[in-house]
């Protein structure tokens, strides 16, 4: 059996462990971790983190990815995705700019409403072409706004790719955005670090990101001022954030986690920047999911309830993940009807990323485990996600 035919990333530890010969004590040892976590991981009592899934994952020898377990490309997916690679392989190739410009701007922002509303496979299919046209405007007008446009578009597909765990291409489009970025502007180019960070995260590199956020925080505050600075910082800061939880360093998560918030107060309300958003309750999304990341699990619920006291104006791909932490935070209290309650909400917000997202298939997989009686809402879920219960 493939990893990527298993249906969690906890089940996925089990595998890689058998195929290597080694004892549930060995692979404990190697990791940093209890033999008793490891066992409920394995059999579905515990959900697997990411932070330990990394440090399980270097002890096996294997990138996060495949321990996690890689989407498989659907059949229909696949000619989108040649044409994509082909699209990124042509960066430095001109070609015949687009005359419609206003058809080109159009088809920008229904990428980010696409991205917004988590339509992974909308995403996918409208990139290959638009990817090609914005490249070709940009070689041709040659100005840094063109490749500015390039560089979002590259952060797109850098989000598709993550999203799947399909790391080669997550870190080529980190690499091309990379360049687009530094024809673009300083904001553009912080973005693009928040990205790279991100591969970092996305390979259990927590340290290795954490470095490329420092660095970059260094580069926006000689290089830019006012509103475009606290914007920058506060992407960052996020990013920081993030690592820092996934590390499990508490120093560092709170030095992130103030100076995202000083950031925010400058933003009173969440904007779009270049497809990521940044302000007030983008902070608090992420400070939901870092202290549940850090077992601070009361903390995340506080944080979600004074969130969640306001209607919010961020899109699905941000609504989905704030659910699917609040999931894990309640599981972790033995709130288990309160934790299937915000799972379901997390599918119905963006099944897409949900089927796909390895916080919400492991929080799937220990419902059912521990649900020793049938259970209606957690039957349809898991017929959704295809699950037997």
């Amino acid at each position: 059996m493939s990893v990527t035919e298993t249906s969690a990333p906890g089940r996925n530890v089990a595998v890689l462990r058998k195929q290597r010969g080694m004892s549930q004590v060995k692979l404990a040892r190697a990791a940093g971790v209890s033999v008793s976590l490891l066992s409920k991981v394995e059999i579905g009592d515990r959900a697997l983190t990411q932070g330990v899934a990394a440090a399980l994952a270097r002890a096996l020898d294997v990138g996060l990815d495949e321990l996690l377990g890689a989407v498989p490309v659907g059949r229909h997916d696949e000619e989108s995705l040649r044409e994509l690679r082909s699209a990124i392989r042509r960066f430095d190739l001109p070609g015949e700019a687009p005359t419609d410009l206003d058809a080109l701007r159009r088809d920008l922002a229904h990428l980010t409403k696409l991205r917004g509303d988590a339509d992974l496979s909308g995403v996918l299919e409208k990139l290959p072409d638009l990817l090609t046209r914005v490249t070709h405007h940009a070689h041709t007008a040659g100005t840094p706004d063109a490749w500015a446009k390039v560089s979002e578009v590259y952060s797109t597909v850098y989000w598709l790719a993550a999203r799947h765990r399909w790391m080669d291409l997550a870190e080529l489009a980190v690499l091309k955005q990379r360049l687009a970025a530094e024809r673009a502007d300083p904001l553009t180019t912080a973005v693009a670090a928040r990205d790279e960070a991100g591969t970092f995260l996305n390979s259990g590199d927590f340290a290795g990101g954490l470095a490329v956020v420092d660095r970059a925080i260094a580069h926006v505050e000689s290089h830019l001022r006012g509103r475009e600075r606290f914007l920058a910082l506060g992407l960052l800061h996020l990013r920081g954030l993030t690592l820092a939880g996934r590390e499990r360093d508490n120093a560092e998560a709170e030095r992130h986690m103030a100076a995202a918030w000083r950031a925010a107060e400058e933003i009173p309300r969440d904007v779009n920047v270049h497809g990521i958003h940044f302000g007030p309750e983008n902070t608090a999304v992420h400070v939901v999911a870092t202290y549940a990341d850090l077992e601070r699990h009361r903390k995340a619920l506080e944080v979600t309830d004074d969130l969640r006291r306001r209607p919010l104006t961020l899109p699905a791909t941000r609504i989905s993940p704030l659910h699917m932490n609040t999931a894990r935070a309640k599981l972790a209290l033995r709130d288990r009807d309160g934790a299937l309650e915000s799972l379901v909400d997390a599918w119905d917000t963006a099944p897409q990323m949900a089927r796909v997202h390895p916080t919400s298939q492991e929080l799937l997989r220990v419902l059912i485990a521990l649900h020793r009686r049938s259970n209606p809402a957690l039957v349809r879920l898991a017929k959704k996600a295809g699950l037997p219960v």
